[in-house]
């Protein structure tokens, strides 16, 4: 539990309370940024930036919803964009497109999970944008259905709604692939 105070004081300018403040965070952002990137050294950029974020847009942080769930969002968030951002690079420097899912053959089971699970987003966003940001407050950042509609500014009912979408469609897009079906079983 982050103290009020300290994020009082370090949102006025006072650079021990900033690096107290990020201090105390870091862990949650590592974490974090861990369960979406599937390999260490890209979770470890992610966090860096996300706490490089924290830093200079603490002033954007209102007081909607707790501090903890602002921060919960932005590294889940940063993390999102650091994959959407080497995908993009990979495609750019001439590397093959990535597959529709990941190949059981060669991925891990959990890299494996996570790619398919930002894949999913990624489609979510494009098919349902307003359904995206609730799904990815709650269902990654973990924050309650009121904390996300603080953060959104919509009713609880809302974010529900917007959230049971969200989840049917991931659900719908992480349906294992026929072309897998025959991979052996570990």
């Amino acid at each position: 539990m982050i103290d009020e105070s300290l994020v009082a004081q370090a949102r006025s300018g006072d650079p021990v309370a900033l690096e107290a403040l990020l201090h105390a965070v870091r862990p949650d952002v590592m974490r974090r940024c861990s369960r979406v990137l599937p390999l260490h050294q890209d979770a470890e950029d992610a966090a860096q930036e996300a706490l490089l974020t924290i830093a200079t847009r603490l002033d954007s942080y209102d007081g909607r919803g707790s501090f903890a769930g602002w921060v919960a969002a932005v590294a889940t968030n940063t993390a999102r964009a650091a994959y959407r951002t080497m995908r993009r690079r990979a495609v750019e420097s001439g590397s093959a497109e990535p597959p529709e899912r990941a190949d059981p053959r060669t991925t891990s089971v959990v890299a494996g999970t996570r790619l398919d699970v930002l894949e999913a987003l990624d489609r979510l966003e494009h098919d349902h944008p307003a359904a995206v940001r609730a799904f990815v407050l709650r269902d990654l950042a973990e924050l309650s259905y009121a904390d996300v509609a603080a953060q959104l500014d919509v009713p609880v009912g809302t974010v529900k709604a917007r959230i049971h979408t969200a989840r049917r469609h991931v659900r719908e897009n992480l349906r294992p692939a026929d072309n897998f079906s025959s991979a052996p079983r570990i």
